[in-house]
């Protein structure tokens, strides 16, 4: 069962937690802050205004709804920062730059279909990457094993090199499996994968899809209801929805969200992420 304690995202380095015990913080859209009493970690990050800069001459704006909760700059003692795939709300050079200076030891793990972009558009050492591919399981550190899952961001997309582009990972750590799917949606064969996993906690993006995002070339993720019924089918006892909040084109209203999981049969907890909240994981229950 997962709880809920408010403290400040600046404090996340004090909670104090017993070995079997995981706190997590929503970054907003699909970025998340894990830490456990040994090992911490961040997913998809995305703590700057560059898409601002980037889409500000173009139809959609992409202005933050919600602040940057915290600078890059200021998440010391992170160990590794795990990219799902290029898109820059999950792989953004400047929050990623930041971090790593921030962070000496700190390593990346992202898709090898980013290569390209990440070491040698962005210039991140390669040294510090770790590259993975679908259905690989790799022990990153003592404590900490990651199985890599495709994911398909409408589509199951595979490039020339036959890499997947998007991906997802179920990371065990403190007794507790948890699966963040990056950006996604309902593929065959996916639950199966799932429940094979046996994951305690997922956290899948619900901001949905539709044909007019679709023909802007602003491709979808699970609606809401897909979710569900994926964490229900895989066995998957608790999820955290999210990629929402962040760009008006491209969100859920809360109250909708809100309204859809009172109106739930209970087949699993649902607890919605918010930002100075810690989302606590107890791997012994």
């Amino acid at each position: 069962m997962m709880t809920t304690i408010n403290t400040p995202l600046t404090d996340w380095q004090y909670v104090p937690l017993e070995a079997n015990q995981i706190a997590c913080w929503w970054l907003g859209q699909a970025g998340f802050l894990f830490r456990s009493r040994d090992i911490s970690f961040i997913v998809d990050p995305y703590l700057s205004d560059s898409l601002a800069v980037k889409y500000r001459h173009a139809q959609f704006k992409h202005v933050r709804m919600m602040p940057v909760p915290v600078a890059p700059s200021d998440l010391t003692g992170l160990d590794w920062v795990f990219v799902t795939h290029e898109h820059t709300d999950h792989m953004d050079g400047s929050t990623l730059w930041d971090l790593l200076a921030a962070n000496p030891d700190c390593h990346i793990t992202a898709p090898m279909a980013t290569e390209q972009r990440l070491i040698h558009d962005m210039g991140v050492e390669r040294a510090r990457v770790t590259l993975v591919d679908r259905d690989q399981h790799v022990q990153l550190s003592p404590g900490l094993a990651v199985h890599v899952i495709a994911s398909a961001h409408e589509t199951l997309e595979i490039d020339e090199a036959g890499h997947c582009a998007c991906l997802g990972y179920m990371v065990e750590l403190a007794g507790t499996r948890i699966y963040h799917s990056g950006d996604c949606v309902p593929y065959e064969g996916l639950s199966e994968t799932l429940k094979a996993l046996h994951i305690d906690v997922a956290l899948l993006p619900v901001n949905g899809r539709d044909a007019t995002r679709t023909g802007h070339g602003i491709l979808g993720n699970f609606h809401f209801e897909e979710a569900v019924s994926l964490c229900c089918d895989a066995g998957i006892d608790t999820l955290v929805p999210h990629h929402f909040g962040m760009f008006d084109f491209n969100t859920v209203d809360p109250a909708v969200l809100q309204a859809k999981i009172e109106g739930l049969d209970g087949c699993l907890q649902l607890v919605v992420p918010q930002l100075d909240q810690a989302l606590l994981m107890d791997g012994s229950s």
